[in-house]
């Protein structure tokens, strides 16, 4: 078999399959069974379109026509698209947490683009944990790649008003206070979701696509549109002819990704008052691309970069006004003194040349720095109570909190947080410190989205809107409060929250990044010698792969046989 295309196809990985001769007649067979031509195929880059569509992820609904567009492009430039069905990793729908299938969709990614005769690869999600997991993946397997986010949610309207996934947060409120009918929550539900796509405030899915476009994964201003929106769909043809040239060119991820870009990503994920579920998917990411990041690298820029946009939860907006604002592209302009501007990109050109046109059409949405929404988005916590860290988002907090000391109030697993949170016996105050246990990433297992912990009812009614409240485990990214979140060591693992007893005083001192128990050193010993490990949930399959290998937040709940670069050898390949 002959080639005759100027750009070498025997370089190409997929060749392996197609281009050996006599030995190539079964991969060749397979794929004529599927109506296509040689020439659709032999000598042109294999494009795999990652797709995780489902029925159960609506945030996805639209995905399946998305990769229609994408292989339209591949087509245009020469290349032959093969979509690759992958798992929807959703929030809401998926028990006992989505978190928990992240490293599943992961590895699935990783695998996918290992086993099948793959030269690039389109990636497409968007819901919270489809982007950290489909990158993690692709960071292992290092083919080149272009990342297609989903795209958000247009704004609902309830009453006249624009509504955001944040606001139902403060419903919910105001209906366990008695301000809010069962009638209204109804009449909400209806107008919520006027359209597929992700949260429509700068919740984790819209953070996690705005780290993504700031690493230099996506094309320039796909981090911000609508999922409705034609643009979506022209950048995504758009994406499909790039990764052609990517393919030949053999442009991986580890020649655009370094720690500059890491840094990068951080830098935009605080100015975006994003989610703390970013700090673990970035220390994640940054590990499967073997770049150094840290729980100190967020607490130190988090100190120098102040909160610019005015998108719920940390301000009054929504994703569409960031869009009519000018997006990604101004938001980066914006920080562009901030920035490494020479870091690479997918498109070909550096992060500085695709911004320098970019303009901030509303001061209002996208702020000045002089004149920020809030000056810290996050602050990394250390003391007695969480030696390995905390995280907490002073930008979505009450600031009368920020220091703060109280007594305990203690709830041993969701279950009974439920069962108890408005039981009159637990004599819980204003004043009280609520923490949760046993949610980490193997507690929980999977670290459930529980941190947010709601305010007893009994206050709720008398105006309390606010409490600090601590806890191995997450909170969605749309969530607010005063929130200690991601408590390391988890007590699950026999950490110090494993130790708290109800009554003990806790201080909070967000300026000093302080988190005490304040009980004696002698006193914690004693209660750890009566202190026995709970039972895993799983006794079997994926659940308890997961609970035995998961890291901590701080390494970022991968698993600790994959959280690292290594090289990948080539695979055996046996003919059939």
């Amino acid at each position: 078999m002959s080639f005759t295309d100027p750009k070498n196809p025997a370089k190409l990985r997929s060749h392996q399959w197609y281009g050996r001769g006599p030995s190539s007649f079964p991969e060749r067979s397979r794929t004529l069974q599927n109506g296509y031509a040689l020439d659709e195929f032999i000598g042109r880059p294999v494009i795999g379109i990652v797709n995780t569509w489902s029925d159960m992820n609506t945030c996805h609904r639209h995905l399946r026509d998305r990769a229609a567009d994408i292989k339209r492009g591949v087509y245009q430039a020469g290349g032959f698209p093969v979509e690759l069905p992958a798992m929807a990793v959703g929030e809401i729908m998926m028990q006992p947490s989505s978190m928990l299938y992240r490293n599943f969709l992961a590895m699935e990614t990783e695998e996918l683009l290992r086993c099948y005769p793959i030269d690039a690869v389109v990636l497409m999600g968007g819901c919270d944990k489809t982007t950290p997991a489909l990158l993690m993946g692709a960071f292992s397997m290092d083919l080149p790649l272009i990342y297609v986010p989903a795209g958000f949610m247009l704004a609902g309207h309830f009453r006249g008003n624009p509504v955001g996934v944040s606001d139902l947060w403060r419903f919910g409120q105001e209906l366990r206070a008695g301000r809010f009918t069962l009638p209204d929550a109804m009449e909400l539900e209806q107008a919520n979701a006027r359209s597929v796509g992700t949260c429509n405030a700068m919740g984790t899915a819209s953070t996690m696509t705005a780290i993504a476009e700031a690493l230099g994964l996506s094309l320039p201003g796909a981090s911000s549109l609508a999922a409705v929106e034609a643009r979506a769909e022209r950048l995504a043809a758009e994406a499909g002819r790039r990764i052609v040239e990517m393919a030949w060119s053999d442009s991986r991820p580890s020649a655009i990704v370094t720690r500059e870009s890491f840094l990068n990503a951080v830098t935009v994920c605080l100015a975006l008052g994003g989610s703390t579920n970013a700090v673990i998917h970035l220390i994640a990411m940054a590990r499967r691309a073997g770049v150094e990041l840290s729980l100190d690298d967020f607490d130190r820029l988090a100190r120098q970069i102040p909160v610019l946009l005015d998108v719920q939860p940390a301000g009054k907006l929504l994703m569409e006004d960031y869009d009519r604002a000018g997006g990604s592209r101004a938001l980066l302009h914006r920080l562009e003194d901030l920035l490494h501007k020479e870091a690479l990109t997918v498109s070909g050109r550096t992060l500085r040349e695709n911004i320098q046109r970019a303009t901030v059409h509303d001061d209002s949405v996208i702020r000045p720095l002089a004149d920020p929404v809030a000056t810290e988005a996050l602050a990394i916590l250390r003391g007695n109570l969480c030696p390995d860290g905390a995280v907490i988002k002073p930008s979505a907090a009450s600031a009368r909190l920020m220091q703060h000391r109280g007594r305990a109030v203690l709830f041993d697993g969701y279950e009974d947080l439920v069962a108890n949170i408005d039981s009159p016996n637990r004599n819980i105050t204003a004043a009280s410190v609520l923490v949760l246990r046993n949610c980490g990433p193997k507690g929980g297992p999977g670290m459930p989205e529980c941190g947010m912990i709601p305010i007893p009812a009994r206050l709720a009614a008398e105006g309390v809107n606010d409490m600090v409240r601590i806890s191995d485990a997450r909170m969605s990214g749309t969530s607010y409060g005063t929130c200690v979140l991601h408590i390391a060591p988890e007590a699950h693992i026999g950490g110090p929250l494993a130790l708290v007893r109800d009554g003990d005083w806790i201080e909070l001192d967000v300026p000093a990044r302080r988190l005490t128990l304040q009980v004696p050193d002698e006193e914690l010993a004693h209660r750890r010698e009566s202190w026995a490990p709970p039972e895993p949930v799983y006794g079997r399959g994926y659940g308890q792969i997961f609970q035995e290998h998961v890291t901590q937040a701080p390494e970022g709940c991968d698993f600790d046989f994959l959280a690292s670069r290594s090289a990948n050898r080539p695979i055996p390949f046996y003919d059939h």
